[in-house]
């Protein structure tokens, strides 16, 4: 079992978690979204880790491809900016949990990075915070793409017991 924590204070962030093998293909069905939130399934489920090797967040770059584009991350939607559709060349190896199994991790003041219609898009960089103050970790719960948590791999870290 693993547990995580801030690279700066030590606080944990999660419970005691354990890891899975590979990201769980979730459903984006329109129908297996929350009836009153619209949030998609957990790409985790609770109690559970996953490294994902795929980018995550900003920087975005231009896709190649402008006719036949892919959505900006693994599990997102298609994201366009001034200059046409973009993909993510952001963070890779972000650890991916339950957003209820960090429940304490505190919004950025004022709403930072957490632009969406329903929650968070997540496509904004770090928007939440430990009690400490820094930005450790990324939600994505807004109704039109995945509810996940992206823990930075860099400020925090894995203590796991054996």
């Amino acid at each position: 079992m693993t547990v995580f924590l801030c690279s700066k204070c030590g606080t944990t962030i999660t419970p005691e978690l354990a890891e899975l093998t590979a990201v769980p293909d979730v459903s984006g069905n329109e129908h297996d979204r929350d009836k009153d939130t619209r949030r998609a399934p957990s790409t985790v489920p609770r109690g559970h880790y996953v490294i994902d090797s795929e980018p995550w967040g900003p920087p975005y770059v231009v896709q190649d491809d402008q006719e036949n584009p892919k959505p900006a991350h693994a599990r997102g939607p298609l994201v366009s900016h001034e200059e046409g559709f973009v993909v993510s060349a952001g963070t890779r190896h972000t650890v991916l949990v339950h957003p209820d199994d960090a429940a304490h991790l505190q919004p950025l003041p004022d709403g930072e990075n957490s632009q969406g219609c329903c929650g968070p898009t997540g496509g904004e960089g770090p928007n939440r915070a430990c009690a400490c103050g820094v930005r450790v970790a990324t939600l994505a719960a807004d109704c039109f793409g995945p509810y996940e948590l992206h823990l930075d791999p860099v400020r925090t870290y894995a203590f796991t017991q054996r």
